[in-house]
């Protein structure tokens, strides 16, 4: 997966399995498959962009084991994956999160000795943590002695990971991937796996599955609450030209889409790959009989037990429509903005 072979834990990290899911839709034409990766050590697909963005700092010499100081902006499933990758190293991290990370997370990240850097407010004019995270962090590296900051967010080692994603799915189906659905946040999934796409000559049509009220293609900025899926700032690896159609969807749809998983197939899913879910369903009437579907599931449900899977949050902010997955009833919320490129 790397220049080098990774050993320990770190050998885990890649290869991850990708499952036909027959009764996620039984009346489509289709054939659906799942790309589980939360199997990867730290249980999620950020485990290899932080193996990357890590690794090839250690090879150069950039980053010196038991001295260099690792520091980033993250409250979710990076943090956790660099965590792994610098106490493997023995590389002080110091992870700055804010006030909407979870109890979970951070004990997560305390358990792995992680410095957590907590900010308290959000950027006042568009109540967002991530701006005022990212000033932190050059903050943070400017007066730390031997700090080094990724920066998932415009680093190439990220998507570059992500190259190697699709060459899995490609290798596991033989080429023959008719549609690739992939949640976006930074955008180094989609931009990874697209560049392997076009490198390789696939005729794959990549679809960006992006929220309603995330800036990266279009939706007006709203309020989100599904973590890991859309942003309130665009990134710097950006590339609206990669995909070939973005659809938008609604928090919602995330959660009746994680549920309709681990009902019809037993998958316990975090809330971006319900997201990939509810895509494949706004499209489904689109695409031909025999068309190979791979839907990217990015983490697994354990960390979203008190929301996407709590019966009494997911009440709280959708009121009467929260029984909806019991009956597999599609929610109502709205069409659904489908964008073609």
């Amino acid at each position: 997966m790397f220049n080098k072979p990774l050993n320990g834990i770190l050998a885990a990290i890649g290869n991850t399995p990708l499952t036909e899911l027959s009764s996620l839709m039984p009346d489509f034409g289709g054939r659906v498959y799942g790309k589980l990766e939360f199997f990867n050590p730290g249980g999620s697909i950020k485990d290899r962009s932080a193996a990357a963005m890590i690794l090839e700092k250690i090879e150069s010499g950039v980053l010196e084991p038991g001295r260099s100081v690792v520091v980033e902006s993250s409250s979710g499933n990076l943090a956790i994956g660099l965590a792994q990758i610098c106490r493997y190293f023995d590389l002080k991290l110091i992870c700055v999160v804010d006030a909407m990370t979870t109890e979970q997370n951070l004990a997560i990240l305390r358990a792995y000795d992680v410095g957590l850097d907590i900010v308290a407010d959000p950027d006042p004019l568009t109540g967002e943590f991530l701006s005022v995270r990212k000033r932190r962090v050059r903050q943070l590296v400017e007066t730390t002695p031997y700090a080094y900051s990724p920066d998932q967010y415009s680093n190439p080692l990220n998507p570059k990971a992500h190259e190697h994603t699709m060459a899995e799915i490609a290798a596991a189906l033989d080429g023959q991937v008719d549609y690739l659905f992939a949640a976006t946040s930074t955008t180094g999934t989609l931009t990874g796996c697209a560049n392997y796409i076009r490198k390789n000559g696939l005729s794959t049509t990549v679809v960006a599955v992006d929220a309603i009220g995330s800036v990266l293609y279009g939706s007006e900025p709203a309020r989100r609450l599904i973590p890991g899926h859309g942003a309130s700032v665009a990134p710097v690896l950006l590339d609206r030209s990669l995909p070939d159609r973005v659809v938008h969807v609604s928090d919602l749809e995330c959660v009746v889409g994680c549920r309709r998983l681990v009902h019809r197939e037993a998958i316990l899913a975090g809330g971006s790959s319900g997201a990939t879910v509810a895509a494949l369903g706004i499209l489904r009437e689109e695409i031909a009989d025999g068309a190979t579907c791979v839907l990217i599931f990015p983490d697994g449900g354990d960390r979203y037990v008190d929301t996407v899977y709590s019966d009494a949050w997911v009440g709280d902010h959708f009121g009467e429509v929260a029984h909806l997955w019991k009956n597999d009833i599609e929610p109502q919320p709205g069409p659904s903005p489908v964008t073609h490129h």
